[in-house]
């Protein structure tokens, strides 16, 4: 992560269900306030995810709550969005979501230099042990860290 990002919302819950692999950054097309909403961390990734249609991607359910200095054309909280990437980079991740147990989630939304970014990845869901697995490493890796410090 560079100097000029700023992180406003992660999906740990992604990290959690899925085994993230190639990652891609994305534009938004946003609409009035939303920028605005977005820059205050007013937005949630939690339930979203990625679809193409027509060549275009898309992201579906990411909520970003209305402005509240906003007047009455305020915008829609859920509403599709689409993304802003090469056209090589949507038709390989259309491909692979093709493939059995792949799909595309979003990671995190990020400013750069002014302008949201979505980082998403290319996934495939994880099973129970797997996340199991992943628990036990991180808390493996928490004792240890927490003995170093303990040693100093």
């Amino acid at each position: 992560m560079s100097q000029n990002q700023k992180t406003i919302a992660e999906n740990r819950k992604a990290r959690h269900e899925y085994e993230l692999y190639d990652r891609f950054e994305a534009g938004l097309v946003l609409q009035g306030t939303e920028i605005k909403s977005i820059r205050r961390g007013k937005v949630q990734l939690k339930d979203s995810y990625i679809s193409f249609q027509k060549g275009e991607a898309f992201i579906k359910g990411m909520h970003i709550s209305p402005y509240e200095f906003g007047n009455r054309f305020n915008h829609d909280e859920t509403r599709d969005r689409k993304l802003l990437m090469h056209k090589q980079e949507i038709q390989k991740l259309e491909q692979s979501a093709r493939v059995k147990g792949y799909t595309v989630v979003p990671v995190r939304i990020y400013l750069y230099k002014g302008l949201a970014k979505l980082e998403i990845a290319l996934a495939k869901g994880k099973n129970l042990h797997d996340k199991r697995e992943s628990q036990k490493a991180k808390d493996a890796q928490r004792e240890i860290q927490k003995a170093l410090k303990n040693q100093y």
